[in-house]
């Protein structure tokens, strides 16, 4: 399997360019027959208890794509370095994010053997500010053993 088949997989870009119903046709007509029956014909008891347990929430929708260059572009052609110049990178292992959109889709599909590419939610996008920081590490400093009295036994 070559790597861009392997990140187009794992990345999902396709579905994106080409959304597809996850019911078919037959689920769907079979959903609307038998919830249209069933709300007609029976009725719930009037003394079951209604449940106060909290709902299972949906994950956040997935809204922007991270994009991270792992491949060099050097003795490419000048259009695939203005394709990534375009999507922001200037050098490896820079990460990117850019909302979804049919224009950043044909970007990614133009060097998708140079990069990797994540759908992410809003929450999780990150500035080059915020990214530089997450990279830091934490002021000061922490003991992590004192050799005080080890000496001998003492």
């Amino acid at each position: 399997m070559s790597m861009s088949t392997s990140i187009l997989r794992r990345t999902n870009l396709g579905a994106y360019l080409r959304p597809i119903s996850r019911l078919s046709a037959l689920q769907t007509r079979a959903l609307t027959t038998s919830s249209s029956s069933s709300s007609a014909t029976s009725t719930p008891p009037l003394n079951t208890p209604i449940s106060s347990e909290p709902t299972l929430q949906s994950p956040p929708p997935l809204t922007h794509f991270k994009i991270t260059l792992r491949r060099s572009a050097i003795s490419l052609g000048d259009k695939i370095k203005g394709t990534l110049l375009a999507l922001g990178f200037h050098r490896r292992h820079q990460t990117v994010y850019h909302p979804h959109g049919p224009e950043v889709a044909g970007k990614i599909l133009r060097v998708k053997e140079l990069v990797e590419v994540e759908n992410v939610p809003t929450h999780m996008v990150m500035t080059a500010g915020q990214q530089r920081q997450a990279r830091k590490a934490p002021r000061g400093y922490k003991v992590v053993g004192t050799r005080r009295g080890a000496f001998m036994g003492v």
